[in-house]
């Protein structure tokens, strides 16, 4: 996925219903926080290696974090409580999106090996062009499209 993680996140924040504020932007940060990664693949390693590679795109990583993060969430009062988990639940979401073409080490720490459900070929010039032309892409526009129809309809009502 390259632009769905965000609408991702408003769908996972409005389904079943409408999420509490901060439900919502647990749900909205989560979804896109694996991708921080970017600032430090582009800024600081010049593209050295596959962004995936770094630890918030291991789910491994985030069973770990999981494992610390429950019980230290579980003593906050109730605001907060259920945001650290649907935060958590959110950048889950964002790893299984990610799988469908873009290289998770699901085996993290066992192994360094990379899975994904369909590999993009370099069909174009840019990668992205390539990604646009992939049948994946059509997954890419109905989670935008499910996302407006979400938030047409709450508009309404």
């Amino acid at each position: 996925m390259i632009t769905a993680h965000l609408p991702s996140g408003y769908i996972l924040a409005h389904a079943p219903r409408p999420a509490a504020p901060l439900i919502f932007w647990a749900c909205i940060l989560g979804a896109v926080f694996p991708d921080i990664d970017l600032l430090f693949f582009y800024l600081v390693d010049d593209r050295a290696f596959h962004h995936h590679r770094y630890w918030v795109h291991a789910p491994g990583f985030w069973l770990m974090a999981l494992a610390v993060i429950t019980p230290l969430a579980l003593r906050l009062p109730y605001p907060l409580k259920p945001a650290v988990f649907w935060f958590m639940g959110a950048w889950f979401m964002h790893l299984c999106l990610d799988s469908i073409v873009g290289s998770i080490m699901w085996l993290w720490p066992v192994s360094d090996q990379f899975f994904q459900f369909a590999t993009v070929q370099p069909t174009h010039s840019h990668f992205v062009l390539s990604f646009m032309a992939h049948w994946s892409f059509a997954l890419e526009i109905a989670i935008w499209l499910a996302a407006a129809i979400m938030y047409l309809k709450r508009r309404r009502a």
